[in-house]
């Protein structure tokens, strides 16, 4: 039997005829709380005829390469909780750094198949930081791989990255009072092109990217439309933070997911004493035209995703979206209580779930459990908030002892991976 069939077998068993007849109809949606082992699930998410099924017939299994360029201060923490959760629950392997990278795969250095641990080796799943490099990260994974990413409105992740790294930053430190509007009236005051942690203060995407962030698109434009055409010809889905809950739709349909696969908890999000509540008008002009590379990715690729967006089916899109939203509040409050809250980190009890706080100027909030908790379903939301650097070492110690030689991951040859985006159609941007 289909295993959609089988879903809705065992949703109805104990439903009455009336029931059944308005869930086929579409005029009711079912969310089931069920244990598998430590997974925790809300399913089956049945959508109205309205919203149309993944085109493929047969329908695709579950698309199990996937790697990530986690980019900075874009909401990338979160999608990788979500792949670590994904790996664990298929058994799949994780591609985690060496010890000597600490948790990234010693970036901002450019990515090289030794940063790996050998015990993470081959990966299925790759969703740690790195600084981009095709070459090497195609010798790390199985053909068939599929590539994703995650841009952020420029001036918004700028003011994310002077506030949460400005201890770490030479830039940064040297501005008088920790005051953004100073670092924007003259950034080449302060900026060193090649010191340590400079791209942290000047085109971030374009670096991790690969490209080079000193380049200018107002002297080049023949460069930023050459790293958008790089970009383009490996990643087959670049999300926006800004549409988060849009771009996991996206990304559930382009790899097969099930839409409970990208439930989510909000990671490494900072409390609201620590940032800007809005970026006034003149500071998000200069922070464009200071970060003029980054810019020009982003409108670039938010254009490419409302074209993603109007290809499936925008209607569709945003009932998905919301219904996501929908689960992910029933699964915050089912874990975290009825207010679930985000708290500082001296409020969280449970030292696993406890953020690293990157100086004293910045605090990093979490999710704590309820006392009393035990059994898979705790197990569940433990991982749900879980921060990365908690994971990953739990992830490593995990692969660690199950040890021994592991086969190369074979691609699925009769199920071709989704393409990247330069052999999309290209539609007109949806409104």
């Amino acid at each position: 039997m289909p295993p959609i069939l089988q879903r809705l077998q065992q949703a109805t068993k104990t439903m009455s005829r009336r029931k059944i007849l308005l869930l086929v109809l579409g005029c009711s949606t079912v969310s089931l709380l069920i244990h598998q082992g430590a997974q925790l699930s809300w399913y089956p998410k049945l959508f109205p005829l309205s919203c149309p099924p993944l085109r493929e017939s047969p329908p695709r299994p579950k698309h199990m390469t996937v790697a990530f360029l986690k980019t900075h201060k874009t909401a990338g923490t979160t999608v990788q909780n979500i792949l670590f959760r994904f790996a664990e629950r298929h058994n799949l392997t994780v591609a985690l750094p060496h010890p000597s990278c600490e948790h990234q795969f010693c970036y901002p250095r450019n990515f090289s198949a030794h940063f790996v641990h050998p015990a993470t080796r081959p990966p299925h799943v790759l969703a740690s930081h790195l600084r981009f490099d095709r070459a090497e990260l195609e010798r790390l994974m199985p053909p068939g791989t599929v590539y994703v990413t995650i841009l952020r409105e420029p001036a918004a992740m700028f003011e994310s990255l002077f506030s949460y790294y400005n201890q770490y930053c030479p830039a940064f430190r040297r501005v008088p009072n920790a005051s953004l509007e100073a670092f924007l009236r003259a950034p080449e005051a302060y900026y060193r092109a090649g010191e340590h942690f400079a791209m942290f203060a000047h085109n971030t995407l374009a670096y991790d990217l690969g490209g080079d962030n000193e380049r200018s698109p107002r002297d080049d434009a023949a460069y930023l439309a050459g790293l958008i055409r790089q970009v383009e010809e490996v990643f087959s889905l670049v999300m926006i933070a800004e549409y988060f809950d849009e771009s996991l739709v996206l990304l559930r349909r382009l790899l097969a997911w099930d839409l409970d696969d990208v439930l989510y908890a909000k990671l490494n999000a900072r409390a609201a004493s620590s940032r800007l509540a809005a970026i006034p008008a003149a500071l998000a002009r200069a922070a464009r035209a200071w970060n003029a590379l980054d810019a020009g990715l982003y409108d670039h690729f938010n254009a490419t995703f409302w074209r993603r967006v109007a290809h499936a089916g925008r209607a569709c899109v945003e009932r998905e979206a919301r219904e996501l939203r929908e689960a992910r509040q029933r699964l915050l409050r089912r874990c975290f209580g009825d207010d679930p809250v985000l708290r500082p980190a001296a409020q969280i009890r449970t030292k696993q779930l406890q953020p690293w706080q990157p100086s004293r100027k910045v605090d990093i909030m979490g999710y704590d459990l309820p006392g009393g908790g035990a059994g898979p379903a705790t197990e569940a939301c433990l991982k749900l908030a879980m921060p990365e650097v908690q994971y990953s070492n739990y992830l490593l110690r995990k692969q660690k002892r199950r040890g021994g030689t592991r086969a190369r991951p074979e691609p699925v040859l009769d199920n071709p991976p989704p393409r990247p985006i330069r052999a999309l159609p290209r539609g007109p941007q949806g409104s």
